[in-house]
């Protein structure tokens, strides 16, 4: 296991692409996209990433297991109901969700290339682990799970 393995929490990992996506709209030039579409389809990724992060915690809360990211050994049921049918990783979607709208706001080419930075961070360091364990704690039920739900979409 690597050192930053479930350490970050996501929304720290979430915070920091963002502020560095803000930097690197500084030193990068802009598409040169009218503002009032910048901020229209930026709306429209942060109320998707928002209603998917809060759809996820809501399934979770039902299903009375945890979400808390760096503790997955706490989870004591697999959900599969809700947007947990299309993603085995709503929270991080609606996160990553929300990165692409900054970057569409930021109109900035290299704001998206970290926002997809966000994606492989998370796949390496959390997403990664958290399926290690969950296989391990849930076994052929999760494993099958796996086989028909996509890591993120």
């Amino acid at each position: 296991m690597s050192g930053l393995e479930l350490k970050v929490p996501p929304d720290v990992v979430w915070l920091v692409a963002a502020a560095l996506m803000w930097l690197a709209s500084a030193i990068t030039p802009e598409f040169a996209v009218p503002l009032s579409l910048r901020i229209g389809a930026a709306v429209l990724f942060a109320i998707l990433g928002s209603w998917t992060i809060i759809a996820a915690r809501v399934t979770l809360d039902r299903a009375q297991t945890t979400w808390h990211p760096t503790s997955p050994e706490r989870t004591s049921s697999l959900v599969t109901t809700g947007v947990y049918r299309f993603s085995r990783n709503p929270m991080y979607l609606g996160m990553l969700l929300g990165l692409v709208g900054w970057a569409v706001l930021l109109a900035s080419p290299l704001a998206l290339i970290v926002s997809g930075g966000f994606a492989l961070y998370m796949n390496r360091f959390q997403i990664g682990p958290e399926e290690r364990t969950l296989s391990t704690l849930l076994g052929h039920e999760y494993r099958d799970y796996v086989t028909h739900v996509r890591r993120w979409l």
